[in-house]
């Protein structure tokens, strides 16, 4: 059950790795324009087949770490300055996205990310040019696949089926989010980052959306969760984290953190202006 460790889990440890989809991020380093260091030293495990949360203040840090799993960060003007990110016993930072799409972990960018002229049809297609060529050449043609993540994704968002030609510039906020999440489980991820799923969208639609994590990961897609939402995050995971100045602060079971005064004082962002406005910066300054 999301917010309990495991039979036999100490609390207070994270769940234990399995075998394979397991994602280990040791002592990472990033740095922006080579001199504001966004993340100092930072571990993080999401075991196979688990929903981990990420909180923390705007500024933390936790926009920087997925686009570290992901392969975006230089884009943003980062890089990896140290420790390493490994995802199934693969090394992946310095990796580009399409290496690590094709490693299995794809990104959901925060901000409803869609190509509004294009179709919804057509942004799901998209979402599959990234494996083109890749690893998974070989379990079948790529139109079998493709059919498969297309009813998988209009499974999960009816509406996008009955929008499928409509311009996604067209669709509402909570359609976008839809649609940006479907685009990304159109290369069939093992390893699924959301960054923000819920912001700025009415408490129906984060429910709805809440609903949909839970679907994807009763489906087998491990979860790395960035939320402001504290609330629906730890009731979606099994284990959280809690960045603060590009640093994990506290760590455990999802359940046992929030009990805690002190996840309600981080996540409100109540930690000094003075601690968090380099991290801040160099945030917007990348995004």
């Amino acid at each position: 059950m999301p917010g309990s460790p495991p039979a036999g889990q100490p609390v207070g440890e994270p769940p234990e790795p399995g075998q394979s989809g397991v994602l280990r991020i040791e002592r990472l380093e990033v740095t922006y324009g080579r001199t504001v260091r966004a993340l100092r030293g930072v571990g993080l495990t999401v075991a196979g087949g688990s929903v981990v949360a990420l909180l923390g203040a705007n500024g933390a840090g936790k926009s920087t770490l997925l686009r570290a799993v992901s392969g975006t960060l230089r884009l943003h003007g980062g890089a990896v300055t140290g420790g390493t990110v490994r995802y199934d016993g693969r090394v992946l930072d310095g990796a580009d996205p399409v290496t690590a799409v094709r490693s299995g972990v794809v990104q959901v960018p925060e901000g409803r990310r869609v190509f509004g002229g294009m179709s919804v049809e057509e942004n799901l297609r998209a979402g599959r040019l990234g494996l083109a060529g890749g690893l998974r050449r070989g379990r079948g043609s790529d139109a079998a696949g493709a059919r498969a993540a297309r009813e998988r994704v209009y499974g999960l968002f009816p509406r996008l089926a009955e929008r499928s030609g409509q311009r996604a510039g067209l669709l509402s906020g909570g359609e976008q989010q839809m649609l940006a999440i479907g685009r990304a489980l159109m290369a069939a991820p093992r390893l699924l980052l959301l960054d923000e799923p819920s912001l700025g969208l009415a408490p129906m639609m984060v429910e709805r959306i809440a609903e949909v994590v839970r679907d994807i990961h009763a489906q087998g897609t491990s979860v790395l969760l960035v939320e402001q939402n504290a609330a629906m995050a730890l009731a979606l995971a099994d284990y959280a984290y809690v960045l603060e100045v590009g640093e994990v602060r506290l760590e455990g079971p999802a359940g046992e953190l929030a009990r805690t005064d002190e996840v309600s004082r981080l996540y409100l962002g109540e930690a000094g202006e003075a601690d968090t406005a380099a991290g801040a910066d160099a945030e917007r300054s990348a995004g």
